[in-house]
Parts: C-alpha cells; structure tokens; sequence
C-alpha cells in the first residue's frame, strides 16, 4: 500500500448520527481534488452528533476508514474531522489595534485578529473557529484585505464558533482508537458550505442547511463571510420514529420505507400509488397508500422548516439571504422537500450536492456526502496556506486573507 504523503492525499472524516463516511482525496497539480477512495458504515453509538458509545462508534469508524483504505489501496495516519451537536455555539466578536508602521503589514493583520479572538472562552469549552467578517481602518469599512492600506487604527470583526471541550475530546478519541490523528475538528456545516456553494452565492447571501440523522446544522454567510452558524437536535431520524410508530414497523425497514418511497408534499403523490409495509413480531406484511405515508411524514417536514425559519429570523438575516437556501445532508434528498421549503420560505431552494471534484466522483455527487468532500475542500485550502506562508510575496499574503474569509484558522 502506498502512503499519504507519497501521493499527496487528503482524508475528510464525518461522523455522523446515522453514518460513518471516509472518503480520500488525492491533490492534483492543477489545483483540483481527485477522489480515490470512499467508505460508508452505519453509525453505531452516535445521537444528536454526540458520542454515546465510544467502542461501537470506533467500530463503526475503523470499517468505513478500513473499505476507504481498500478502495484507494493506501494507509492513511490522519483525517479532518467534522463536529456538530447542540453544544457547538457561535458569537460575533470585534478587535482593534494601532498600525505600526502607517501601511498595514501581514502582523498587523495577526494582532487584529488575535484582538477579536481574545474574548473569554469558558473554560470547558473549546475554539473551533475565527473566522473574519471584514477589517476597517480609521473611517473605511467593508475592507476585505487590508494588507497594504495606510492607516492609524485597524479594527477586524469576527465570527467565532466554539464546542463543549468534552465533546470534542470525545470525537477524537474515536479515531485515535483506530491509530489515526485527527488534524483539525471542523463544524459540519461550514465544511459543507466548501463542497456545495459557489462564490456568487456567498457574496449575495445563502443560508445552508445541513440536514442529517440526528441534527440540523446551519451557515449563513453574506458579502462573503459567515455571519450565522447554529445547531438544532432534530431531524431526520425523527422522520424515520414516526413511520416506524404509526406503521408499527421495525426501524430499520421505516429507514428504508423512508428513503425510497417517502415524500414531503402529500399532494406530490397519487392515491393509487402503494407500498408494502413489514410487520413486527413475524406477522405478514400490509399493503398501504404512499399517500398515507406522506400524510405522515409532512407535518414533520414542516415542523423541521419551521425550525430552521425561526433559526433565521432569530439571526436578523432573512433579508439578506437572497440567494436562498441550499439543502444538503441526507434528509434533504426527499421528494418534494424542494418544493416544500420554496413555499414555507418564499425564496429560492435547491439541493446541494459536491462540486468541483474529479476521480470517483459518482460515489460522492450526493447531498449526503457535502460535509466529507467539504472537510477536502477544507484541507486542501490548509494545504495552500502552509505551501504560501513560506513565500514572502504580497501574493502570498493575499491568498491567507482570503483564506480566513472562507473559515480556514
């Protein structure tokens, strides 16, 4: 087998609630990410992004990352990982420090940063994220790479996201029980953002959703930069409960009614149109309506938009997301929830699925896999910066501003 560092690869790791995914991307010298190996698993142990059973978590870790290293025929050592749960938070923060030297240098640009992050942080929690906002110097706002400008005082605002240490201790003692290191913990959400957005959406503003098995993880970002970021502990495996209840079937079989016959807009399905539904205990399976079960699932649906709608209102951004909501994550590939959202949120939707990637693409051209090709995206970017930070041009310097924009630290 061959090595990592041999082959320039990159590994994303995310544990979710219902799934394990691993996937390797290989950096290619035009700047692009090949996929070479991909391995799924369900998780066992997970609830709500929070470890609850550390040996069958590992387990479910080691045989995703074990059928990625197959695939890819390679040995991987370390991974990005990707966190999420109601304990990951988020606050806007602002620094300000004098310049030196009347033209701001790239320390400048550390301090000033380094000014906004200084905002006490309890104790049992942990930094994930500084990402910054924009920079202004003396009376001019708005700057996005101030490296260069003159001035006398430059301020730098920030959006600062932050887990339950605990947690995080948690997470990266699952794969380090695989003997792998864990490079860098990243939020779900913004991970995904890098697989799914494109640069317009972000400078015109878009809300992603994240939705997964167990959470709801959510970035919005306008004129650039992320403005929001938050976590609600519900979602699909709620939808998966209530088929398995008022069917009164297994939930493994309501997981599977779900993926393959669900709809989340009742008048999107035929009256005629009929599923066969397993029973428990050994008894015969029953033949239903598909429209039955769209009765039941989209009551849900609207209770998980109508959460993510609050979500937003409560941001003070719903008038500057005007490139809409881009759905990602497992839960929105359901038939009709397109339709659903346009019409509860009054602007445009559409499902998010991983671009800009090459290799084995077709494993991971799915709205499931956005967060694990995110965490590439993300390293890969980690990647550049240390190759850049060891040129002194003004270029170099350029490109690391605009990486912390885009939520690399």
């Amino acid at each position: 087998m061959s090595k990592p560092a041999e082959r320039n690869l990159i590994v994303g790791l995310d544990i979710g609630t219902s799934q394990v995914k691993a996937v390797v991307g290989e950096l290619l010298d035009d700047d692009q990410i090949s996929i070479v190996g991909v391995g799924t698993h369900a998780a066992k142990g997970m609830d709500k992004g929070g470890v609850n059973d550390l040996n069958l978590v590992v387990k479910s870790v080691q045989r995703a990352v074990n059928e990625m290293e197959l695939m890819a025929d390679c040995r991987v050592s370390s991974v990005f990982m990707s966190i999420s749960g109601r304990h990951v938070k988020c606050q806007n923060e602002n620094g300000m420090v004098p310049i030196n030297n009347q033209e701001v240098t790239q320390e400048d640009v550390d301090n000033v940063i380094h000014a906004a992050r200084s905002v006490p942080i309890a104790a049992e929690r942990r930094l994930l994220h500084v990402l910054p906002q924009e920079f202004t110097i003396d009376v001019q706002e708005g700057i996005k790479n101030p490296i260069g400008m003159s001035g006398v005082r430059m301020e730098a605002d920030a959006h600062i996201i932050t887990c339950a240490d605990d947690m995080a201790k948690n997470m990266v003692k699952c794969v380090e029980r695989c003997e792998l290191n864990a490079d860098q913990l990243i939020f779900s959400a913004l991970a995904s953002s890098y697989a799914v957005l494109t640069d317009d959406e972000r400078e015109l503003g878009v809300c992603v959703v994240d939705i997964g098995g167990g959470t709801m993880d959510m970035v919005i970002y306008t004129d650039g930069a992320i403005r929001h970021t938050a976590v609600i502990p519900v979602a699909g495996n709620q939808i998966t409960s209530d088929i398995a209840k008022i069917f009164r079937t297994p939930i493994s079989n309501a997981e599977e009614i779900k993926v393959n016959y669900a709809c989340a807009l009742k008048d999107m399905v035929s009256m005629e149109d009929s599923i066969e539904v397993p029973s428990v205990g050994g008894r015969p399976a029953r033949v239903m309506s598909r429209h039955t079960l769209a009765e039941v699932i989209e009551p849900r649906y609207q209770e998980l938009f109508e959460l993510v709608h609050d979500e937003i209102r409560a941001s003070g951004l719903e008038e500057q997301i005007a490139a809409g909501l881009v759905l990602t994550g497992g839960t929105a590939k359901m038939e009709g929830a397109v339709e659903f959202a346009e019409e509860l949120f009054q602007m445009p939707v559409r499902v998010g699925t991983p671009i800009n990637v090459k290799g084995l693409s077709e494993y991971v051209e799915d709205a499931g896999f956005a967060t694990v090709v995110g965490l590439l995206q993300y390293g890969k970017v980690q990647s550049d910066n240390k190759k850049s930070s060891k040129q002194k041009t003004g270029e170099s310097l350029f490109h690391r501003v605009q990486s912390w924009f885009k939520g690399e630290f």
